[in-house]
């Protein structure tokens, strides 16, 4: 598979982890938006949100658990959650996952 997540998952591809386990991995961005950029990915290949299914609902639940302990481990009590489905929601890796964002006061419109 040509995916890099799935390449930064298996080890082929460095990344700064700041958090993993048995089911996801959280890694900085490298071009972050904002001070606090980090990414949050299933270890499981699911394309993008249009790819979950009923299968996934333990999965979507773990990772919605962790992303407050990540981002209050980065020193965040307030931050974004955002996640992009297709390219033309600016999807630019066909890899579900999660930006927690956060570390300044963000914009508050979307383009």
């Amino acid at each position: 598979m040509d995916c890099i997540f799935c390449k930064i998952i298996a080890g082929e591809i460095p990344s700064t982890k700041v958090y993993e386990d048995g089911q996801i991995i959280a890694f900085r961005d490298i071009a972050p938006v904002a001070p606090v950029h980090v990414l949050v990915i299933p270890k499981a290949h699911i394309e993008s949100v249009a790819g979950i299914t009923g299968d996934h609902a333990g999965l979507m639940g773990h990772i919605w658990t962790k992303i407050p302990e990540i981002a209050k481990a980065e020193g965040l009590n307030q931050f974004r959650i955002v996640t992009n489905t297709g390219a033309d929601a600016n999807q630019t890796v066909n890899h579900l996952h999660f930006h927690i964002v956060g570390g300044r006061k963000l914009a508050t419109a979307f383009g």
